[in-house]
C-alpha cells in the first residue's frame, strides 16, 4: 500500500480529453499505473491520485504535460506516454513539450516530422552543426530516417546541391552475382530503407524525377571510390558492415560544402569472422577529432513498436550476464 500522504485531483475539460489522456480502453492509464505504487482513480472528467508526496508530484507533472500536448492537438501514442513517464521520473517532463515544438521537416503530404526523444534531438543538433556525424545505436532509433529528412530539407533549402545515400551492398559476405536481374535490381533490396525515407518525404514520383536529374543518388558503397563529393549531403547507412578500408575510403570523399552522416549499430555486425568493422575502428581512431561528432542512441530512443524496445532491453541484459 502506498503512503497515504497526499491526494491530488485533476479536472479534465471533456470526456474526449479524458479518452485522449487515458488511451483506448484506458491503455495509457494502465501503463502509467504499472510503473508507480500510487493509486489513480477516475470518475467522469476527474482524475484522483493518492500516494506519497513525491509520487503525487511526479504524476501530477506527468499528467499536466500530457494534457498540454493534447490541448495543442497532439495525438498521443503508447510510446509517447512511456517516454513521458520516464522523463517525469527524472524531473524532465517539460523537455517533452520542447521536443514536440521542434520540427525537423515536413513531408510532401504535409506530415510534420519531430524528434521524439532527447537523444534524437541531440543527434539532429549534431548533424545541423557538424560536417561529419556518426549516429550509433540500435534498430528503431530513427538514425537513418532523421538523416534522410535532414538531407531532403537541406536540398530543398539549397544548402546542398544533391543527396547521396549509400550502404555496403554485401552485408553478410554474400556475393550479389547470383541474384537475378541487372545491377540496380541486385542492390535495390539492400538500399530499400533509404528509399523508404525519401518516398515519405518527397513521394515516389518526385524521387524518381530527382534521381533522373542527378539530384538524388542511391548507390552501393563501392560506387563512392575515386570520387570527391562536394556540396552534397551524404549518408552512409549500416556502416557497421563496412570494412576498415571501405570506411576510410568513404570518409576521405568529403568535399567542400558537403555534410556526411554515418549510421550503424555496432551490435549487428554481419562481416565475415575476423573482419574488423570499419565503424568500430573509425570510432576508436576519430573519437579525438573535435570536428567529428559521435552521437549514441540507446533503447530509450527506440520509436518503433514498444515491443522493439523490450526486445533490445532483453538482449542487452543477456549480453551483460554472459
Amino acid at each position: 500500500m502506498p503512503e497515504q500522504g497526499k491526494n491530488v485531483k485533476i479536472r479534465l475539460n471533456s470526456a474526449q480529453e479524458a479518452l485522449s489522456l487515458f488511451g483506448p480502453h484506458d491503455t495509457f492509464l494502465k501503463l502509467i499505473e504499472s510503473q508507480t505504487s500510487a493509486k489513480i482513480f477516475t470518475r467522469g472528467e476527474e482524475l484522483t491520485i493518492i500516494g506519497s508526496p513525491q509520487e503525487c508530484e511526479t504524476l501530477e507533472n506527468l499528467f499536466r504535460v500530457l494534457l498540454l500536448l493534447i490541448r495543442k492537438g497532439i495525438v498521443l501514442t503508447e510510446r509517447d506516454v512511456i517516454y513521458a513517464q520516464r522523463l517525469a521520473a527524472q524531473g524532465l517532463e517539460d523537455e517533452l513539450l520542447e521536443l514536440f515544438h521542434e520540427e525537423v521537416g515536413v513531408s510532401y503530404k504535409g506530415n510534420r516530422v519531430r524528434v521524439k526523444t532527447l537523444g534524437q534531438r541531440h543527434y539532429v543538433s549534431a548533424i545541423q552543426k557538424s560536417d561529419i556525424v556518426f549516429g550509433i545505436g540500435p534498430a528503431g532509433t530513427g538514425k537513418t530516417f532523421l538523416a534522410v529528412v535532414l538531407a531532403v530539407m537541406a536540398l530543398k533549402s539549397h544548402r546542398v546541391k544533391k543527396i547521396v545515400l549509400t550502404r555496403p551492398a554485401v552485408e553478410a559476405g554474400e556475393n550479389l552475382g547470383f541474384l537475378p536481374g541487372d545491377l540496380q535490381e541486385k542492390v535495390d533490396p539492400y538500399l530499400r530503407p533509404l528509399y523508404d525515407g525519401l518516398y515519405f518525404m518527397l513521394g515516389v514520383e518526385q524521387v524518381n524525377k530527382m534521381m533522373e536529374r542527378g539530384l538524388i543518388e542511391v548507390a552501393p558503397l563501392a560506387y563512392m571510390r575515386g570520387r570527391t563529393l562536394e556540396d552534397a549531403f551524404v549518408i552512409l547507412d549500416e556502416a557497421q558492415n563496412t570494412t576498415s578500408e571501405q570506411m576510410k575510403m568513404f570518409l576521405t570523399r568529403l568535399g567542400f560544402g558537403a555534410k556526411m552522416v554515418v549510421t550503424g549499430d555496432v551490435t549487428q555486425v554481419d562481416l565475415p569472422r575476423g573482419k574488423q568493422s570499419g565503424l568500430r575502428e573509425a570510432e576508436r581512431i576519430l573519437k579525438s577529432v573535435p570536428e567529428i561528432r559521435f552521437v549514441y542512441l540507446g533503447q530509450e530512443d527506440v520509436v518503433r513498436h514498444t515491443l522493439v524496445q523490450k526486445i533490445i532491453e532483453a538482449y542487452e541484459r543477456d549480453e551483460n550476464q554472459s
